[in-house]
């Protein structure tokens, strides 16, 4: 059978058909080629995540795949393989479960991490993942001591990463961000956050105990790993999972739990959250255990301008004054973080027209257009600054004594054993 002569521009035009065809299939990957011949969404639109730490918070991070569905949850990891299970179980068909995060991180369909274990893992998880070319979204807060923070900040710049932490977010605080701005209320300001205005401390509920005896580290447990690099210390169901927060070498108590929930937009709102204060201050009782993390009373913080901003606990100490406005100036006050209760009255509405970019895109929307400015939920950077305010804090309370600070340097002035507390050491072979 005689072939069918091709005419010079019919076989241009098939052979750049074909280059375009071989392009296509060298470049992008097979996945996404069979959602295009399907029909289907294709998965290249689908940002794929891992879980790393499957416990209360981490089974909240892990979005279920769905049969018909491309799978947006590939992997889930964790050392107790209880969780990790539970972790497995919701993520469904097209998941795979890890023991090692290390593991995870060498998987090139992997787009993003979440990074949801204790806050002693953060920094590690987080950089190796950056590291990997990965983007980061991790929990609060988002580093466990100052020099961690610093780390990974350098590192999503130097790898072009994005990285956010996890916290209540920003939405909504524009409208304060307004009121601080229009100048309406004068300065300096005065910000209260206690149960009264809407910020509940936890701080006995996650204070540590000082009796723990030890026990046998269950078999599905990896204790070692789950220590990594911090302290060894003898095993006791406390010092694990939700209940870590109040110990020292894992969280920073109450303050470092719900700190990022609370203070983020409101510095974010005072136009303060990519600086620090110049003094910080507490009170609490004397002497903190050198283990576990206790109470405390009131934490002050101020800026060379004298805006101050006041943390009451309301479990410790005198108790709240519950007349007190949450925010005043010399020129009136706000009442309510969201409402429209004021003096002068009408404070919010007359400044309604102040201009402030909404904080209201995604992680995901980020890591799309990789453009993570004006996100509902802080930066790394943003995270930093804010969580730099916690550290602070709890270097005051375990200290006893005010802290000086240089917010340009990073440096605690003029107290070298709280400038130490800036970085503190990890057990090997782990380091920044």
């Amino acid at each position: 059978m005689k072939r069918a002569r091709l005419s010079r521009r019919a076989f241009l035009g098939r052979a750049a058909e074909a280059a375009a065809a071989v392009t296509l299939f060298s470049i992008v990957p097979a996945r996404v080629v069979a959602g295009l011949k399907s029909g289907r969404t294709p998965p290249s639109e689908t940002v794929t995540r891992a879980v790393i730490g499957t416990g209360g918070m981490g089974m909240g991070h892990i979005e279920p795949n769905r049969d018909g569905e491309v799978p947006a949850t590939l992997a889930v990891c964790d050392v107790d393989a209880d969780h990790l299970a539970q972790g497995l179980k919701k993520a469904g068909k097209g998941c795979e479960g890890y023991h090692d995060f290390r593991r995870v991180l060498e998987r090139k369909d992997i787009d993003v991490i979440h990074v949801v274990t204790p806050p002693h893992w953060h920094a590690l998880m987080s950089i190796a993942a950056m590291q990997a070319g990965k983007d980061v979204l991790c929990e609060k807060p988002i580093t466990r001591f100052h020099r961690e923070g610093l780390v990974m900040i350098e590192t999503a710049k130097r790898y072009g990463r994005i990285l956010q932490v996890n916290s209540y977010g920003r939405t909504g605080y524009e409208k304060l961000r307004r009121v601080v701005t229009s100048g309406l209320l004068g300065t300096p300001l005065t910000v209260r956050l206690n149960p009264n205005t809407g910020a509940m401390w936890k701080v006995a509920e996650w204070s540590g105990r000082t009796d723990l005896v030890p026990e046998t580290v269950p078999k599905a447990l990896d204790y070692d790993f789950w220590l990594g690099p911090a302290p060894v210390k003898p095993y006791h169901p406390h010092r694990v999972h939700q209940s870590f927060r109040g110990y020292w070498d894992y969280d920073g108590g109450g303050l470092a739990d719900m700190g990022m929930h609370w203070m983020d937009p409101i510095l974010y709102a005072l136009g303060k959250d990519l600086t620090g204060p110049s003094l910080v201050e507490s009170t609490g009782p004397w002497p903190p255990h050198p283990d576990a993390a206790g109470m405390w009373g009131t934490v002050t913080f101020t800026w060379p301008d004298g805006t101050r901003l006041l943390l009451e606990s309301d479990e410790w100490g005198p108790k709240v004054d519950k007349k007190a406005p949450f925010m005043e100036g010399p020129k009136g006050k706000a009442l309510e973080r969201e409402g429209t209760e004021s003096d002068p009255p009408g404070l919010f509405a007359a400044t309604a027209g102040v201009p402030v970019p909404v904080r209201d895109r995604s992680f995901e929307d980020a890591v799309k257009t990789r453009d993570n400015t004006h996100t509902s939920k802080p930066t790394g950077e943003e995270a930093h600054r804010t969580v730099t305010h916690i550290h602070l804090a709890n270097i005051a309370i375990r200290t006893g004594r005010p802290v000086r600070w240089d917010p340009v340097r990073e440096r605690v002035i003029g107290d070298a054993a709280q400038d130490a507390m800036l970085d503190e050491p990890m057990r090997k072979p782990w380091h920044l």
